[in-house]
């Protein structure tokens, strides 16, 4: 009987171990990508929801391609996103796309960020961007991105972006 009630407990501890192992490796997500992450709007129409379903009510439109949202939540084919400016809604998951973009933040709306030749602030600065300039990020390591777009290719200070964290690695 001891070693009945013995085996029992040992098959429990053994279950829980395992659930506990595949939750460890379950990202929790319907997509079973990590959340949050940086994504971009992939349509110049795309309608923020209050709620994960059709059902519930447009709170906004975005009209513009390519600008960065975070995931914060997923419910089946739903994200839940927030924009540059902190707020938040429901996005059909076929609208955003993996493409990662971002836009210039400053501290003041009239202060200029400077983009430089190399990633090293050192180097030659290339331009200066105003806040809210949109561009394509192809990579960032050590502190600075090099971001891309109409008119300019360079590196750019990370924390001075809005699509990517602070020291992510992006390939």
């Amino acid at each position: 009987m001891r070693w009945a009630s013995m085996r029992a407990v040992v098959a429990v501890a053994l279950l829980i171990a395992s659930g506990l192992a595949a939750a460890a490796t379950d990202r929790g997500t319907a997509s079973g990508l990590p959340v949050p992450r940086f994504v971009s709007l992939k349509s110049d129409k795309v309608n923020v929801r209050a709620g994960p379903t059709k059902d519930h009510e447009v709170v906004w439109v975005f009209t513009r391609a390519g600008l960065p949202v975070e995931i914060t939540a997923e419910s089946e084919n739903w994200r839940r996103i927030r924009d540059w400016e902190g707020a938040e809604g429901w996005v059909y998951h076929s609208l955003l796309s993996g493409r990662r973009t971002a836009l210039v933040a400053t501290k003041t709306k009239d202060a200029l960020v400077p983009l430089y030749e190399k990633p090293d602030m050192e180097s030659a600065v290339v331009a200066r961007l105003q806040s809210g300039v949109l561009g394509t990020v192809k990579q960032c390591a050590n502190g600075f991105c090099r971001f891309v777009g109409d008119k300019f290719d360079g590196y750019i200070m990370q924390t001075r972006l809005f699509g990517v964290y602070p020291n992510e690695k992006v390939q």
